[in-house]
């Protein structure tokens, strides 16, 4: 199968598919080939930019196109570990502390049990839960 872009006396530009490139001559000959704008039967080939498709041209458009979660994962993992501070089993005391104003402000992480999610969800304590790989998995990847 080829493809064509066609254009008409009228200046209308279209695409004609063609079982192969001989095709169109034949075609445009038997008088098979017209504008479907204007039913021009005056067409002819339009010069079109050709580009070969390569390995390396294939790569670099999945690298456009498809984002590489193994990388965005790790990205945002090391934002978490770098802007918070780990609280350990301390999350949920140290949550309800800084939502009462006994102590200042600032981002942690850490560990909580069912109980404690539900007190803070009672206690209107804004949270969400991440999961992070372990902890050496962390420091590896800092390191």
């Amino acid at each position: 199968m080829i493809v064509y872009e066609l254009c008409c006396d009228n200046n209308h530009k279209f695409e004609g598919w063609f079982p192969c490139k001989d095709s169109f001559d034949e075609q445009l000959k038997g008088g098979l080939v017209c504008c479907p704008y204007c039913n021009s039967a005056n067409v002819s080939k339009v010069p079109m930019a050709f580009f070969p498709k390569t390995k390396t041209s294939k790569e670099l458009n999945e690298i456009k196109n498809e984002p590489d979660i193994n990388f965005i994962r790790e990205k945002v993992y090391n934002l978490i570990i770098q802007h918070t501070e780990d609280v350990g089993t301390s999350f949920a005391d140290e949550a309800l502390k800084i939502h009462y104003g006994i102590l200042p402000e600032r981002n942690i992480r850490g560990i909580v049990t069912e109980n404690q999610e539900k007190i803070m969800k009672d206690e209107g304590i804004d949270f969400f839960k991440i999961p992070l790989p372990e902890k050496k998995k962390i420091d590896d990847k800092l390191n």
